[in-house]
């Protein structure tokens, strides 16, 4: 049976869809931007600070879900700009043990929701 978890201290979902759903153990997260959810602000001083509170974003929902990064299965990462890829890597780096790291593909699109830089889209399991 499919759950419903929102993460009470998550930044706003910005459309007509929750934080994650669950099944069978698997857990899907909707794409996170840098929302900041202690005033809704877009954090986009520069792409390691706004990699940085996707990452908080994240975070947040995997708490609510009772797991963590460890349990990360696979991270989808879009990006307006392809020369930020080693600054992205960067920050992703500190969230995940290289020898653990789950799956992922980074793309480049032409636009993100709010005209964002980056946005991370993650599947965890139990």
């Amino acid at each position: 049976m499919k759950k419903i978890v929102n993460a009470t201290n998550g930044a706003p979902p910005v459309g007509p869809y929750n934080h994650s759903t669950n099944f069978n153990g698997m857990i899907f997260l909707s794409g996170q931007i840098a929302i900041n959810p202690e005033n809704g602000e877009l954090v986009t001083a520069n792409i390691e600070d706004e990699t940085h509170q996707v990452m908080k974003n994240i975070k947040s929902i995997l708490d609510a879900n009772g797991v963590g990064f460890e349990n990360v299965l696979k991270c989808s990462i879009f990006v307006k700009d392809m020369a930020n890829y080693e600054r992205i890597n960067a920050v992703y780096a500190t969230y995940f043990d290289e020898k653990t790291a789950p799956a992922r593909e980074l793309v480049e699109v032409c636009t993100l929701p709010k005209n964002v830089n980056i946005e991370i889209s993650t599947i965890a399991c139990k």
